[in-house]
């Protein structure tokens, strides 16, 4: 099931419909979420992300404002966990996921690295042993 993050379904008005950012406290009033609560979103949820204007004040996007609403939403169902609600609203917003690499491939590849470097050590060494 996928929300339409276009128009979340919470302006009361066709002027904020409209807008393509929003002020921190303007989406504080639109969502009910209070500013410090939103700060801590943000640490737990990073595809949510507020934009710094020129003077430093927050803001953002109308997809924001619909995944804080959304956000709300599930945390007031209490049936999910903090991971179980980023997979969702990742999900139902269609933001992609980074693929975790596999343990043995990571390793591999950080020993390859680790040869190639001591190859190069030894290469400005001239052969030589460092002495202890």
């Amino acid at each position: 099931m996928k929300k339409d993050a276009s128009q979340p379904n919470l302006f009361r008005d066709e002027k904020s419909k409209d807008k393509l950012v929003y002020k921190i406290d303007e989406v504080c009033r639109l969502t009910g979420v209070d500013a410090a609560t939103l700060a801590v979103w943000e640490e737990d949820f990073p595809f949510l992300s507020a934009g710094l204007t020129g003077n430093g004040e927050k803001f953002f996007r109308r997809q924001d404002v619909a995944m804080i609403v959304r956000i709300r939403e599930l945390i007031a169902g209490n049936t999910l966990t903090k991971a179980g609600i980023k997979r969702r609203i990742e999900d139902e917003f269609g933001l992609a996921r980074p693929n975790p690499v596999p343990p043995e491939k990571l390793r591999k590849a950080l020993n390859n690295v680790r040869d190639e470097l001591q190859d190069i050590v030894s290469s400005l060494d001239g052969g030589r042993k460092k002495k202890p």
